[in-house]
């Protein structure tokens, strides 16, 4: 049997390994915010592993803006089996991940900034989903616009150790996604 490799540098569109990362990094990002997410919790700030991940697929694969949504859309869909929800993780996550892929579209051409590059856009793309998400909360439930500045640590807390997370995620994943893919036929 002859094997055969698929150069990642060279691929067009999306390979079977850009989708099985994609599922796994979604499912380790439930797994973890629901079991480790209750006991990593700072000052009322815990980071959003939902987010970290999907932001890690976005920076590690950089897909067509299309996947991007796609991506936001599985992790809305992923949100809604955590309670207190209420559906608006559809548009956060959207927005997140939108963002994360238009932020990922400027060019990188110093490699040793990759690392900086990958928290600082997962940071912005936080924010942009947990301002949105808190935006839609308070429409929701009409609350004074007053209480929405409570949130501001929360979503700034969270959107750092998201940035943390894929800060440290960031090398060893591409690392394993750069070595060669042999599969036999």
């Amino acid at each position: 049997m002859e094997k055969r490799e698929l150069n990642v540098e060279s691929k067009k569109g999306l390979s079977l390994r850009d989708l099985l990362l994609t599922a796994v990094l979604l499912a380790a990002g439930a797994v973890l915010k629901f079991f480790v997410g209750q006991f990593v919790n700072f000052f009322g700030m815990k980071p959003n592993f939902i987010i970290a991940m999907y932001c890690m697929i976005i920076v590690l694969l950089r897909p067509k803006l299309w996947y991007c949504i796609v991506v936001g859309l599985l992790a809305g869909a992923i949100c809604q089996f955590f309670p207190g929800t209420a559906g608006l993780n559809f548009a956060s996550e959207f927005a997140g991940a939108l963002c994360m892929g238009l932020l990922n579209l400027i060019p990188i051409k110093n490699r040793k900034m990759e690392i900086g590059f990958a928290a600082v856009n997962t940071f912005i793309s936080t924010v942009v989903s947990g301002a949105l998400f808190t935006i839609l909360l308070f429409v929701v439930i009409k609350s004074e616009p007053s209480a929405m500045a409570a949130y501001v640590p929360i979503v700034l807390g969270t959107a750092t150790l998201n940035a943390i997370i894929v800060g440290l995620l960031y090398v060893p994943l591409m690392k394993a996604i750069k070595k060669p893919f042999v599969s036999e036929n």
